[in-house]
């Protein structure tokens, strides 16, 4: 039964209001269905409501906000480098991590360059430590690199790490200048050039260690360094570690790396000790710093379609103070090789900085010998691989237990071991092993060195290459990584 409705309005005279008329004529239409006991009001009550209520909680939830436009990044300039800050506010490029560069007194580091004279007791170092570490600029090299490449190279020492990698670091995107947001803090000590001078003739165990001594007491008054006890510290050392390694006053080297305060400090060495956690193993220098991203794929197009005559070689002189000398094997069996090997004489020290006849011989050849050099590790190493060459190993701590950041994971991808005892016994020729491997398998393994050479030189430029990590690009993210690893509870760290 429908509701009871309004008996219909009488009608007006012609005269009434024109808003009267059309008022009665919608209240007598819509009365009957908005009426309480029509069911259909009840529903539309209940939407109605219903949507208010959704309006009210929605006002409550957080609004997703617009960020403020980026700043441009501050620029922080010193007296004695350039130094490019970046801010916080900028996009994020820092995930890995961000480093605290210590300012520490000139004493230990920009004095030493100032004192380059006196560096080393038979010659200045000056020339050496030239051009931000990189040295002289390489122009005997002309016609046997790319002419727009030669700017790239310079006859680069190879004990300069330590000056390459603050200048670096202190230009770096993600330095921070407020050690409470950093990840990682560094030490610009430079340990291997003061101890440089100290290592021959009669120095006493005083002066070989007065300028670490002297690092360690400043740096453990540090609160960043005593909150952490040095663990999320990091330091480059420019020598092997055996130079830092001396267990009594008469023995060689300096104890730098056995006093306590630089225990938990990582280290970063162009030969390591494999059995200590802290140090790390960095390429040596070689004499290529690209200057940009296409500097590193036209070298390896260049090297890559190199025409190679000579099936293997051999830069270095032999030891003949040493019984059963292992480098004067092989260079008797390079000149027993014929046109198949070549060898570079590099007796004294005509081969210290790398010389235009050891690029040469190494781009024109399969593969170089890397014995062990006056440590386990050589420079020559990089040289080889970055001329394209693919490098023959005798010693597994040459390069397998010392540089696994930066080489590839499969030794074999790369590189050829050969048994050294069955080389001295003559069970084994160098010739005949190289000789088994076909084109493709050279092919092979000279393409994994030339894709891995971007991570073994140091880049000439204050922010690195673009789109492409370099040596130090690698060596950083690594020091970041670990810092992190050692903050998972599963670590065990010891005071």
């Amino acid at each position: 039964m429908l509701p009871k409705s309004v008996p219909p309005a009488e009608p007006q005279p012609q005269t009434l209001n024109t808003k009267t008329t059309l008022t009665s004529f919608f209240t007598s239409l819509l009365q009957p269905r908005f009426s309480p006991q029509n069911p259909r009001t009840w529903i539309l009550f209940t939407v109605l409501f219903i949507q208010i209520l959704l309006l009210c909680n929605l006002r409550s939830f957080p609004s997703p906000s617009i960020p403020p436009p980026l700043p441009a990044a501050a620029d922080t300039t010193t007296t004695t480098t350039t130094t490019v800050h970046h801010s916080s506010r900028t996009v994020d490029h820092c995930g890995s991590g961000k480093v605290f560069v210590y300012n520490l007194p000139d004493t230990f580091n920009q004095q030493i360059i100032l004192n380059c004279d006196n560096l080393n007791p038979w010659s200045s170092r000056c020339d050496a430590l030239s051009n931000d570490g990189f040295g002289r600029a390489a122009t005997s090299l002309a016609g046997i690199v790319p002419e727009d490449l030669l700017p790239a190279w310079h006859w680069t020492d190879q004990f300069v790490t330590e000056i390459i990698f603050h200048n670096r670091l202190i230009n770096h995107k993600c330095r921070v200048m407020e050690p409470e947001s950093a990840t990682a803090f560094y030490i610009p000590f430079y340990a291997g050039l003061a101890v440089g001078k100290y290592l021959w003739f009669n120095s006493t165990a005083e002066e070989r260690d007065r300028h670490c001594d002297m690092m360690l007491q400043w740096i453990q008054d540090q609160p960043f360094f005593k909150r952490s006890n040095g663990w999320d510290h990091f330091i480059t050392m420019g020598r092997i570690t055996w130079d830092f390694r001396r267990s009594k006053d008469r023995d060689w080297g300096s104890s730098c790396i056995y006093k306590p305060g630089i225990r938990n400090v990582t280290r970063l060495l162009i030969e390591r000790n494999p059995w200590d956690y802290f140090d790390v193993g960095v390429p040596y220098p070689t004499g290529f710093h690209p200057r940009s991203k296409s500097d590193v794929t036209r070298w390896q197009s260049f090297v890559r379609e190199r025409q190679r005559h000579a099936l293997f070689c051999f830069a270095g002189a032999p030891r003949r103070a040493f019984r059963d000398d292992f480098r004067a094997i092989l260079l008797s069996q390079c000149r027993d090789s014929g046109e198949s090997c070549r060898a570079v004489n590099c007796t004294g020290t005509r081969c210290s900085n790398g010389t235009s006849a050891i690029l040469e011989t190494f781009l024109d050849s399969d593969f170089c010998l890397q014995p062990r050099g006056d440590s386990f590790t050589r420079r020559s190493i990089f040289d080889c691989m970055v001329a394209g060459s693919i490098p023959v190993f005798f010693w597994r701590r040459t390069a397998y237990l010392q540089y696994e950041w930066f080489l590839p994971g499969e030794p074999e991808s790369y590189s050829v071991f050969i048994d050294r005892n069955a080389v001295k016994n003559g069970t084994l020729t160098v010739k005949n092993v190289l000789e088994r491997f076909t084109k493709e398998e050279v092919r092979r393994m000279r393409e994994k060195v030339i894709e891995y050479i971007p991570r073994l030189v140091y880049a000439n430029t204050k922010q690195g290459l673009e789109g492409v990590n370099d040596a130090f690009d690698v060596a950083i993210e690594g020091v970041f990584k670990r810092i992190k690893e050692q903050e998972q509870p599963q670590f065990h760290k010891w005071k």
